[in-house]
């Protein structure tokens, strides 16, 4: 425990870039769809906006969800304090709560007009890899960072679990964009557990009924609990529109114009 709480900028920047190669070889590898644009400009914005995101986020947010946690353990905050339970219990627990809790503050980043005024900078990407899963809005990242931070001190959430939890969460949003060809079957068996890409995939439909579905980011669970699960998309993955109708244009593709995003009247 002690090891990861020491290491966990090394564990956690190993595991992204690791895991963001691996993608993309696979998805130069075993491609699901053909591309209509070129990676160099799209992976220069998507990149470009984590850079930009983490800068904004070390800036306003200087305590992190993990320092959130420790100071809530030593001042014994949170309603979990209370419970005596097996560690190893509390931090599964904590793991599977925290995804569900990434899965109601999605839906709400749906619901809620102006906070989908942040979040369509997400889907108005025309394409549907790996790079998409880590684009995010830099206000966006702030707002989930402090819904993060509120949760882990209200339920005094451990801070190995919030780590586990952030290494997980940032595998699996670039795991499940990516443009990558499972086998049906494999895609059959692995998404009743975890979300696949082609499970994801029909979240990035241009039909609003699809974007308003299958809105986990880890664990399949919750879209069928509270029946948000869309199998597949109604114009096949091969032939369905990624995107939103109203940013295809090219000014919307450079960093400025995701940036703007939120602030256009369409």
């Amino acid at each position: 425990m002690e090891s990861i709480l020491s290491n966990e900028g090394l564990i956690r920047l190993s595991v992204f870039f690791g895991v963001l190669v691996t993608m993309m070889l696979l998805e130069a590898l075993l491609p699901r769809r053909k591309r209509e644009l070129g990676r160099g400009a799209r992976w220069t914005s998507n990149l470009g906006i984590v850079v930009i995101d983490t800068f904004v986020a070390r800036l306003l947010i200087p305590i992190p969800p993990v320092a959130a946690a420790l100071w809530a353990a030593e001042n014994g905050v949170g309603v979990l304090h209370g419970i005596d339970l097996p560690m190893p219990l509390i931090i599964a627990g904590c793991v599977i709560f925290l995804d569900m809790a990434i899965y109601v503050q999605h839906v709400m980043f749906h619901k809620i007009p102006i906070f989908w005024r942040l979040h369509r900078m997400h889907h108005a990407d025309i394409e549907f890899d790996t790079t998409t899963g880590i684009r995010f809005h830099p206000i966006e990242i702030v707002l989930s960072l402090l819904i993060k931070i509120a949760i882990v001190l209200a339920f005094g959430i451990p801070a190995v679990a919030v780590i586990i939890f952030e290494v997980i969460l940032n595998a699996s949003a670039m795991f499940n964009h990516a443009n990558m060809r499972l086998p049906l079957g494999v895609d059959r068996i692995l998404r009743l557990l975890i979300v696949t890409p082609d499970f994801h995939r029909v979240h990035h439909s241009w039909h609003r009924d699809e974007t308003d579905s299958n809105y986990g980011f880890c664990l399949t669970i919750w879209d069928r609990i509270f029946d948000t699960y869309r199998p597949q998309p109604r114009d096949g993955h091969d032939g369905m529109t990624i995107g939103l109708k109203d940013f295809r244009e090219e000014k919307h593709r450079g960093i400025f114009g995701l940036l703007m995003m939120p602030f256009r009247h369409n």
